[in-house]
């Protein structure tokens, strides 16, 4: 097929950005790793371990899409899965951002990390079916889908390290 073949580019910068944006994840929490607060646990299942999804599955995805496929139909099931996959995982995030006590989410997180990432992953649903009929135009959905996940990852990424560095280091009563 190829209308893949023209995505070459795009999915290799943006699957490399997803690879190197994980492993610096694993940096910045090795870094932290010495001042975990009382709930860290509960909000690590809620805010960081999401990030760190939403890169794996841009990375997945931009693998993915790149396989030599022969029909649009393993593609479409490839991409529904991962969509319905997401939003079955967010549910599990709404509910641990709800239990966790060690921070009260305000807009701007319920909106990055739970509301830009199920715009996300409904997305593939939607291009799922687009692919079947019109693969440009799918590919066109998915790409944005992808996209988003990205910049949903990198902006929690930065805010993460932001709230350690700027807010948890401050209210460290060890701190001068």
């Amino acid at each position: 097929m190829s209308e893949l073949s023209e995505w070459d580019s795009f999915y290799v910068i943006i699957g490399s950005a997803a690879g190197a944006l994980i492993g610096l994840q694993f940096v910045v929490m090795t870094l932290i790793a010495d001042r975990p607060s009382r709930y860290a646990a509960e909000a690590g299942g809620a805010f960081a371990t999401p990030t760190i999804v939403h890169f794996t599955v841009t990375l997945v995805l931009s693998a993915l899409v790149r396989v030599p496929w022969h029909a649009t139909t393993p593609l479409m099931w490839v991409v529904m899965t991962i969509g319905i996959g997401g939003v079955a995982y967010l549910v599990a995030v709404l509910l641990r951002m709800k239990r966790q006590r060690a921070y009260q989410p305000e807009f701007e997180d319920w909106l990055f990390h739970l509301l830009l990432p199920l715009a996300a992953y409904l997305t593939l649903v939607i291009a799922a079916a687009v692919i079947i009929t019109h693969l440009r135009d799918g590919l066109l959905v998915v790409a944005g889908a992808v996209l988003l996940l990205l910049l949903v990852g990198i902006h929690n990424a930065w805010d993460a390290v932001s709230y350690h560095v700027l807010v948890q280091r401050k209210s460290d009563p060890g701190e001068k």
